[in-house]
Parts: structure tokens; C-alpha cells; sequence
């Protein structure tokens, strides 16, 4: 019953991953990029800020929190299923 309320989003999933919030910096004053390995630097900065609009943060650890909890679910029915397969067997 817990894991449908997980899915059914009433609950949240157990945080067996977790992501620390990243504390960010205001720059003081922007410098224009001279060289090659500072105009790297700033494409990589511009990179990483668009990536974050499309993939929040704490996106990937809800997906890995709700694959943990499915894959327990399924073990726990698979051990169901063949507890009560043996049970059968017996009463034959």
C-alpha cells in the first residue's frame, strides 16, 4: 500500500539519494574572456546554467529515489508469489 501512494504521488519516496544545494556566488563584475582557456570557462559556465532550466537539480534524485522504491516493490512481489507457489505445492 505504500509503494501505490509513492506512485500515486501522496507520499514522497524514501531519500535514499540526496543532492547538497550548491551555494552560489553573485559575480562581482563581468570580464570579458581574452584567452582560449578563459572563453572554455565561460562557454562551460553558459552551458551549465542552461542545463539547470532543463533539468532542475533535484529531478535526478526523485527518478533514482522512485526507481530504489520500484525495484524493492518488485521484490517483495516476487518473494510473494514464490512463498505462495510453494504453498500451493504443499496443499497439492
Amino acid at each position: 500500500m505504500s509503494c501505490y501512494n509513492i506512485f500515486t504521488g501522496k507520499t514522497e519516496a524514501p531519500a535514499v539519494f540526496k543532492i547538497k544545494p550548491e551555494e552560489t556566488l553573485a559575480p562581482a563584475k563581468p570580464a570579458i574572456p581574452t584567452t582560449q582557456a578563459e572563453i572554455q570557462e565561460e562557454m562551460e559556465k553558459m552551458m551549465a546554467e542552461q542545463l539547470k532550466e532543463v533539468l532542475p537539480l533535484d529531478a535526478l534524485p526523485k527518478i533514482l529515489n522512485l526507481v530504489v522504491c520500484s525495484m524493492l516493490a518488485f521484490i517483495l512481489i516476487f518473494g510473494g508469489s514464490q512463498i505462495s507457489g510453494l504453498g500451493i505445492k504443499i496443499i497439492r
